[in-house]
This record gives structure tokens, sequence and C-alpha cells, in this order.
């Protein structure tokens, strides 16, 4: 080739080289106050540089809110919204709101899933119940006129008795004359028969008006009968038990004085016997009368009675939140006795045709309900739901879930761990430690829950409080700068010895979202004045 038109080529390229340039000097000029096109260029460069496993796909919300953007922006609190790449999600970028955790991960926790489904709930009302007579059954003994005790039958409260057995005798000067006045008084209806009319009705009405007097007193026909055939009053009258059971009070003395009314003997029948059931307020509404319940007594256990519910009481304890419901037992044997403590078991109205969860599929925060739902191998979906009727395995989903929907049955707890980590280690990276970590920079693979080691100076104690705070040097594993930072300490045991400005290092972890907790920390004479003078940032754990 002639040297001139090497020349002549070579100045051709140096022109293309230098438009080139300018071109691009020009776009660059073009795209610096649009951060759609810096997000753009970024990408093309990730593109370029480490092909498609490193682009930056999107940016989420740092506090898992299902909301993402292109460019990089700030949350209603000021926290930087976190960078998503295509190595975190993958093949295919996973929802904002959606956990997306590895395989080998989900075979270590033993993540386990099962199929919600339709299915009846036949719901059980558990609660704590007694045992108590049956008030229908229970007799009181109480003389309807003045006397005193003669002689005593039954003497010792607890005795079993039955029906028509003596209890006790009593003597009292109005029983005597009142027998004699029905004496007298049947005598002259015998003498007066041959009288005239008048007389003879007059003498009758006044047999019957003694005659009515002792049945008013309880006399029983059988006195009375032998009575008037002999004519002769008795000194003393038997009062019998009115049923077959047991002596439940006793206060009649031996020759004691009682008055009319006053309580001698309480017998109680306990062939039947109630049981008080405390239900709680929110499961009253379930139980009707009429239901079957099944009792379990601690005395004898491995046997179950059953019985009836016959009332629910209308009024609320306000102390146990609870309403009393009453169960009728037959009691054979008598080995139900007043005074136990009985569990109860009220079936209610079962719920057919429903949506149904396992109830270890269920988070229970005490303000919400989650289930997780598994979307796809190794992606999860946090729905909140709302429950029905429980049955002691599974619970109804009134919302949140469809039949035939994937659920997490185990280590559903640690999926949930997992996934507020990593949202609370973005949030902290970038809003409470703000250069601690870069924009487009992903969160360190260190920073996956394990312990974090620093060293610094102890500037305050509380151990009252189990508080430390701890003027500390860069902490590489979470990208932290320099600061002045409160720590919890997981035992107070750990701040025995130490005093404000001792040269410490330590190891800490997260327990809760913003909650950094030492678990070891000694002296250390290594450590130099790197941490002093660091600026102070205070944010106290737990907020």
């Amino acid at each position: 080739m002639k040297p001139g038109k090497n020349i002549t080529i070579g100045l051709i390229v140096a022109a293309l080289l230098a438009l080139a340039a300018g071109g691009g000097y020009w776009a660059g000029q073009q795209g610096a106050g649009d951060p759609a096109a810096q997000v753009a260029a970024g990408n093309s460069e990730s593109g370029t540089n480490a092909g498609t496993t490193n682009q930056l796909l999107y940016y989420r919300n740092p506090m898992g809110l299902p909301d993402t953007s292109p460019v990089p922006k700030k949350d209603s609190m000021g926290m930087d919204y976190v960078p998503v790449y295509a190595n975190e999600a993958g093949d295919e970028a996973a929802p904002a709101n959606q956990v997306k955790i590895s395989t080998d991960k989900v075979q270590k926790l033993g993540v386990r899933t099962e199929a919600a489904s339709m299915k009846a709930i036949n719901k059980t009302v558990s609660a704590a119940g007694r045992i108590e007579p049956d008030e229908r059954r229970v007799y009181i003994i109480a003389p309807k006129f003045e006397g005193y005790v003669e002689r005593l039958h039954v003497g010792a409260t607890g005795q079993a008795v039955a029906k028509g057995q003596p209890l006790f005798e009593v003597y009292s000067p109005e029983l005597v004359s009142a027998q004699r006045e029905y004496a007298i008084a049947a005598q002259g209806v015998l003498a007066l028969k041959g009288a005239q009319s008048e007389a003879q009705d007059g003498m009758k009405q006044l047999a019957e008006s003694s005659l009515m007097r002792l049945k008013n007193w309880d006399i029983s026909e059988q006195q009375v009968k032998a009575l008037a055939q002999s004519g002769e009053a008795r000194r003393s009258m038997t009062f019998r038990s009115p049923v077959s059971g047991i002596v439940t009070e006793k206060k009649a003395l031996q020759g004691m004085r009682f008055m009319p009314g006053d309580m001698l003997y309480q017998v109680a029948d306990l062939s039947s016997v109630w049981v008080f059931a405390d239900v709680f307020e929110q499961d009253i509404a379930l139980i009707k009368s009429g239901a079957k319940a099944k009792i379990k007594i601690n005395a004898y256990p491995g046997q179950e009675f059953e019985g009836i519910v016959t009332y629910v009481y209308p009024t609320l304890k306000s102390e146990t939140r609870t309403v009393q419901v009453r169960i009728e037992l037959p009691n054979p044997g008598q080995l139900l006795k007043p005074g136990m403590f009985a569990q109860v078991e009220l079936a209610v109205a079962a719920r057919k045709n429903t949506v149904t969860v396992p109830v270890s599929a269920v988070i229970d925060s005490g303000t919400r309900r989650i289930v997780l739902v598994q979307v796809k191998e190794g992606r999860f979906e946090p729905r909140e739901v709302t429950l029905g009727a429980r049955s002691d395995d599974y619970v109804e989903v009134l919302d949140g879930v469809k039949d035939g929907e994937l659920v997490v049955i185990a280590a559903n707890f640690l999926i949930d761990a997992e996934s507020n980590l990593k949202a609370a280690l973005g949030n902290f990276g970038h809003a409470a430690h703000g250069a601690g970590a870069k924009k487009d920079e992903p969160a360190p693979a260190s920073a996956s829950g394990a312990g974090h080691k620093a060293a610094g100076k102890v500037d305050a104690i509380d151990v009252k409080a189990g508080l430390i705070s701890i003027n500390h040097g860069p902490v590489a594993s979470i990208k932290w700068p320099a600061m002045t930072m409160e720590f919890k300490v997981a035992n107070s045991a750990l701040l025995s010895g130490l005093q404000p400005g001792a040269a410490v290092a330590f190891e800490f972890v997260e327990r809760g979202p913003g909650e950094w907790v030492i678990t070891a920390i000694k002296p250390d004479a290594k450590t130099g004045t790197s941490a002093v003078g660091a600026p102070v940032v205070t944010p106290r754990a737990g907020n």
C-alpha cells in the first residue's frame, strides 16, 4: 500500500473517533438532569459489565409496602427506597409484596405447604366448670311450729338417707294442744250423730279446722289416722326425709329449742346434678339450649360424662368476661360430688362448604392475622386474612385465601422473620445510618441476621434498664459508619465491671426490626481513638 493512501485512511479513522466522542458527550449532557435517563444508563452499564445477573430492576418500598419506583426516591418518613437487582430477584423480578427465598434455604427451614380446601368446621367450645346440686332436688326440713329437738336419728352431715327415713323427733306444746283439739272434735262428731243438724255441722267444722291445722304443720296422714282412731295425743312427732339423698346440712342439736321456720336439716337428691360452665364472651353466641356437652373430671381420668345444656344465663361476669351455662347431668352411682371441678366441651353447629386452612398456617400478631401463600417455588406472598369458626386443627378463612391455594403450614414464622429482617436491614442502612451504604449498591451478603462485630468506647451505662451507649467505629458487615449508639444487652450480667470510657470489643445481633442487642462484650486494649469524635447518632433500640 502506498504511503499517501495510508495517511488518508488514518485521517478518516481519526475523524470518526472524534465524532463518536462528541456524540457521547452530547448524549451525556442531555441525560444529566433526567433521573430516568440516569437509571437507564446505569441499567445499560450493569448489563454490559455483568450481563443480566446484576441488572438494576427497580426500587422497592423500605417498609415492605407494595410500592415500587423506577428511579431513586424517599418514602414519607424520609427513608431511601431499596434497590432490587436481577441477581436478587432471579430470572423473574418478584413483586414488592412477595418474599423470595432460595430453594436450599426453603429446605433447610423445613417449609411445608398444604392446599386450602373446603371443609366442614365442627367447632368445640371449651370451658371450665364445677359440679353443683340440682336446685330442684334440694329439700329443707323446717318445722312450722315452736318446739324442742328431743331425739336425733341422723346425727351427721353427709350421711345418706332413704325416702321416709326418720331424721329427728320433736316435742311441742302447740302440737300436743292441736292434737287434743282434733281428738275431741272427732269424738264429738261421733257423739252427735243423732243430734240436730246445726249442732252436728258445728262439731264437724271444728274437727275439720283442727285437722287442717295439723296438716298445715306437715303432720303425715298416717299420724292423723292413728290420732283419730286412738283419740290420744302423742307427746312427740317424728320428721322424716322427704327424698332419698345426702344430708348436706344439719343444724339440729339434741335438746335445742327451735322457732317456726328454722332450718334443721337439708337433704339433696344427687341422682342428677348441674354443671356450671364459664363460657367466654366471644363464644357465648354459639351456645344454644339443648346442645350436647362432654364433661371430664380429674378424679376419673379416661372417663367421660355426657349432659345437655338446659339454660344460658342472661348476665355476664365483668371480672372474667364469662357467661354461666347450666348443664344437666345424670349422676348414677353418685360419682360426681358437688364442688368438683370439670372440663367442659360444648359442641356447636357445624359450618359446611367453607374455605379452611390448618391452624398452624396463621401468624397472629395480635393486631392482624397473616397467612403465607406459596405463589411458586421459593416465592411467598403474605396475605392478611379474616378468620371465622375454628376447630382443633382447621380455621375458616372468610377473606384472603381461595380454595386450592398453597399455604405454608410449617416454618412460616421463620419465613416471616426472614422477610422482616431483610426489610429492616434495608431501612436501617439507608435511613438511620445515612451514608452507611450507597444508593445503587445491594445489601452486603454478611447482613443475613448473623452476629456483627465492632469495637469502641463506653459512653454511658444504665444497668437497671439493661442499656449501654457505645461510641463505636465503622461496622463493615452492615456498612455502618462510626457513631455513638445505644444498645440493649442480652443479659444484665454483661454490664458487670464496665465503666464509662472503657475500650471494648463486642458482638451484636438484630433481635427485631431496629432492635440491636449485644450478645458478648469484653475489654479491648487494642481499641484506639477511631471511634472517638465520631458523629453522635443515638437511635434508641426498638424505635
